[in-house]
């Protein structure tokens, strides 16, 4: 087995357990009991941010090999990709209802994949279509069965509209810029980098925190912050903190570091496969046939994805060849 090919293995294996850890963000609306969403989020990026102070300081020996401005993009790229897609993901499903904003996401692999062969021509547009194909018509399945369910409360569907935008303008954002910054970073500086992007998100969490309490978003206040009564909250704040913004952004990492962003973009399709079965676990019901056949398609997309780029490394010069005639 070549290096290369071990890596792109190892690679997935770590896209794999980073869109697991991810997909506990969407047991979030199952496990907030009497509190809101908000109070999970406040709770969750506060507990976030002390564990990435935390691995600053167990990997300060790392700082020296960031220059500044290095430093502080970590921790604005904890704002954008933690903090603010987390807010819009929420606000998207209040005010838009639990279609629309889930729908929106489930293109993000794509646009990724589209993106970065636009600007790298990694492979041929033709051979792209078939899992593509796959991985779009699969999350288009996955939605099309909750189509019909009202939006519940006082939805508004232009609000919902315009955080689901927000969101998926934030992840591809914070996907290019962090896989850019990947590029140039030592191989041994990944902990301190996941370290500073949580960090980052606590601070940014702490700087609104005055606005959400003004906004009447949160209801700890209210209704008590003793462990009697909140501790289930910090206890989910904890494990999707720890699996959400360490281990998730830790495994991203370092997948990024070894995948070809228009493989990792598709892998990213693995988060809404998670997300569907956490919540199917919830509901204790299995997929129906519609659902099934998403989730199904959704594993093939990527599956054909990964033995294209495989196939690529073992052929490079095949490829390369194939690329330069697809672009005369």
């Amino acid at each position: 087995m070549t290096i290369a090919h071990s890596n792109i293995i190892a690679g997935v294996t770590l896209a794999v357990v980073a869109t697991l850890s991810w997909a506990l963000n969407f047991v979030a609306p199952y496990v907030t009991g009497a509190y809101s969403i908000y109070d999970l989020m406040v709770t969750r990026f506060l507990i976030a941010g002390a564990l990435g102070v935390g691995v600053v300081v167990l990997c300060r020996a790392q700082l020296r090999f960031l220059r500044r401005n290095q430093q502080l993009l970590a921790a604005s790229l904890g704002v954008i990709g933690y903090l603010g897609y987390s807010t819009c993901i929420a606000a998207g499903v209040i005010f838009g209802g639990p279609v629309l904003t889930p729908a929106f996401i489930g293109m993000v692999p794509v646009l990724l994949a589209l993106l970065s062969n636009a600007t790298k021509k990694t492979l041929p547009w033709r051979r792209l279509t078939i899992p593509l194909t796959f991985l779009t018509g699969g999350l288009l399945l996955s939605s099309i069965s909750s189509i019909n369910q009202p939006i519940v409360g006082n939805g508004s569907w232009l609000m919902g509209l315009f955080f689901s935008i927000s969101a998926v303008v934030l992840w591809l954002v914070f996907s290019l810029l962090n896989q850019s910054a990947l590029g140039k970073l030592p191989a041994n500086a990944t902990g301190i980098w996941t370290g500073l992007m949580m960090a980052g998100a606590g601070m940014g969490t702490v700087c609104v925190l005055p606005v959400v309490q003004a906004l009447d978003l949160l209801k700890l206040p209210t209704l008590g912050f003793s462990v009697s009564l909140a501790g289930h909250l910090y206890v989910w704040g904890l494990v999707i903190a720890a699996m959400s913004s360490l281990v998730g952004a830790w495994a991203w990492n370092a997948a990024s570091r070894r995948l070809p962003m228009v493989l990792s973009g598709q892998l990213i399709s693995l988060e809404s496969l998670f997300a569907t079965l956490l919540g199917l676990l919830f509901h204790s019901r299995l997929p129906t046939p519609l659902e099934a056949s998403g989730l199904a398609a959704v594993l093939v997309g990527v599956i054909m994805a990964v033995r294209i780029i495989l196939t690529s490394i073992d052929n490079p010069s095949c490829t390369t060849r194939k690329i330069n005639s697809v672009y005369s």
